[in-house]
């Protein structure tokens, strides 16, 4: 039995540009992951999770299902990693065992609240693979093959920040500009040590989800025409990316907090923003923290002073239906 996982994914500073060839610094966090068992088979086999059932006790059961996981589960992604890493393997000429498998996977990672848990899950597989076959993937290579899952074989508009944090288990610095995709494929990544990291809480609704590619789909839009409202604020959160890694260095939390809170006020500027998460980010702010999305909304990701503002964030953002939690940051060193 072979066991991988996957964690989700928190952008810490930068989003959402990774999709359009500007700068992110993000993190994943083992509170909650994303599983695959694998064994040899007699066939290639998929078990369903309970997300992919179609039997429902009653209407709003089916309801609450469509709300919570939206129209598809599990199966689809899986079925469509299983494809792109096979074909990984006949370009590379790797050599292929003649055993099947039997592949089933589980995860708790909220869903649909921009915390990467689609990719989670194909990175899972992808590791299972890996190991069944004997067979390695370097991580920059692994975050583009994890990409082309969604973006090329579903269709789900997506960036590469979430697959970069999985695949390299670090904190990481990414620069996404154009001349590193057209001298070496992908982007430029700066893994650093979690230690550089201060107090941060990550916050998110459990009855709300909207997927990444809701949001990012009119985005790509308007940035594809050139909309220079678009292309501006792209410009200017990779500033605060770049800004954000020098204030790490020098450990400059006001300076973070300010970053952190200027991201979400610049994404306010140029996107529309749901009533409720904008609840979350001004109680979080009330309380006298930072705050900002950690992805395409329904969480939010910000620093706090020290425990009698936790606290005070776990009292505030609990009366408005919101759960809070210290990310435990994955990281070697």
């Amino acid at each position: 039995m072979i066991t991988a996982h996957a964690y989700p994914r928190a952008a810490l500073i930068g989003n959402p540009s990774d999709g359009y060839h500007g700068k992110t610094i993000a993190f994943v966090f083992s509170n909650f992951k994303a599983s695959v068992w694998l064994q040899e088979a007699k066939h290639i086999e998929i078990v369903p999770h309970e997300r992919d059932l179609k039997k429902f006790d009653s209407l709003k059961d089916l309801h609450q299902d469509m709300c919570q996981y939206g129209y598809y589960g599990g199966l689809r992604i899986i079925k469509a990693a299983l494809k792109r890493f096979y074909e990984h393997m006949q370009k590379h000429g790797a050599t292929q065992r003649a055993e099947n498998f039997k592949l089933s996977y589980d995860s708790d990672i909220p869903h649909r609240l921009g915390l990467a848990g689609s990719s989670a899950i194909i990175t899972a597989t992808m590791r299972a693979l890996m190991q069944f076959y004997e067979v390695f993937i370097p991580p920059a290579e692994l975050a583009n093959l994890v990409l082309s899952v969604e973006l090329d074989e579903l269709g789900i508009g997506a960036g590469l920040q979430d697959r970069v944090a999985q695949a390299y288990e670090q904190p990481v610095y990414m620069d996404f500009s154009q001349e590193h995709f057209d001298k070496q494929g992908y982007g430029n990544y700066i893994p650093f040590s979690k230690n550089l990291l201060p107090n941060l809480f990550i916050a998110y609704r459990t009855n709300m989800s909207e997927g990444s590619e809701v949001v990012h789909n009119t985005l790509r839009e308007r940035y594809r025409l050139g909309d220079p409202q678009v292309l501006e604020a792209i410009g200017q959160w990779a500033q605060y990316t770049d800004d954000f890694f020098e204030g790490l260095a020098t450990q400059n939390l006001p300076l973070l907090n300010q970053l952190i809170n200027y991201n979400f006020d610049l994404r306010r500027k140029v996107m529309g923003v749901h009533a409720a998460n904008l609840e979350m980010v001004e109680t979080a702010r009330n309380c006298g923290a930072s705050a900002k999305f950690t992805g395409s909304g329904g969480a939010v990701i910000g620093i706090y002073e020290n425990e009698t503002m936790f606290e005070l964030l776990k009292e505030r953002l609990s009366s408005i239906g919101v759960d809070i939690i210290k990310p435990t940051i994955v990281g070697s060193y």
